[in-house]
């Protein structure tokens, strides 16, 4: 089956031509910005979608009324944010709008498949190992004593977007891969009687080693956000930790903040 990316499955986009671009020439915004900013909206709002192609810069500079390397750094600029690639043979194509997932206790599965991002996974690794001392006493378990690791990768149309790694207490579910690559670990908690209360997390960042930049289709010292959380059931128990990593540059977190009275 061909993927989303591949030239048999590109599609130009007649609607490019139509969309109302507007750019204001005598605005101290540059013409580039301007343009970069409105192809951005489009895909963000799945007007373009992806696999569609833009064209070239040619054609593009002549359909806007713009010269060549105003529409180059246009294109540049959302190529460095994963939102367009150039293929050789092929031309300027959208790849995917970026992951905005609210910060909230929810199950990444499940707020890809709500955004209408087509998520899959494939399941790294899923055993019984001797608990580490930070999954312990996240866990509230013996150290050393066996807990169940998750080793996930997470992907949108095809396209890494997260390594998950998760650790549940031993005894808590019957996890077989062809369920973890079917649907989110939450859904199967849920499925399995537990209700998931609250969760303590971290957010943070670091760059990819170049085994992460392997697996999430990144260079190695790519940017990366990093998210800790231990989430507990509706008596306090602690029910999973997980350690995940990101690609910045298809993945945001969204925060609503609110005064404080």
């Amino acid at each position: 089956m061909a993927r989303t990316g591949d030239p048999a499955r590109a599609v130009t986009v007649p609607a490019l031509s139509t969309l109302d671009f507007a750019l204001d020439r005598g605005s101290p915004v540059p013409l580039y910005y301007q343009l970069a900013r409105q192809l951005e909206a489009a895909i963000e709002g799945g007007v373009l979608a992806p696999g569609n192609l833009l064209g070239n810069e040619v054609d593009l500079s002549v359909r806007l009324g713009l010269s060549r390397p105003t529409v180059r750094q246009a294109i540049q600029s959302l190529v460095g944010k994963g939102l367009l690639v150039r293929r050789r043979g092929v031309g300027t194509q959208v790849v995917h709008s970026q992951v905005r997932r609210p910060l909230e206790l929810s199950s990444l599965y499940d707020d890809l498949e709500a955004a209408g991002q087509g998520p899959s996974t494939r399941v790294v690794r899923n055993e019984g190992v001797p608990a580490p001392a930070d999954v312990a006493e996240a866990l509230g378990v013996v150290e050393g004593g066996e807990v169940t690791v998750l080793e996930r990768l997470r992907l949108t149309h095809g396209q890494p977007v997260a390594l998950l790694c998760n650790y549940l207490p031993a005894a808590l579910l019957d996890l077989d891969d062809a369920r973890l690559e079917s649907t989110g670990l939450y859904r199967v908690m849920r499925a399995s009687g537990i209700t998931l209360h609250s969760a303590r997390q971290t957010v943070g960042a670091r760059t990819a080693t170049r085994e992460e930049a392997g697996r999430l289709d990144e260079e190695e010292g790519a940017a990366l956000l990093t998210m800790r959380r231990t989430a507990y059931d509706d008596t306090g128990r602690p029910v999973e930790y997980g350690t995940h990593l990101y690609r910045a540059s298809r993945y945001a977190f969204d925060f609503q903040l609110l005064v404080r009275s």
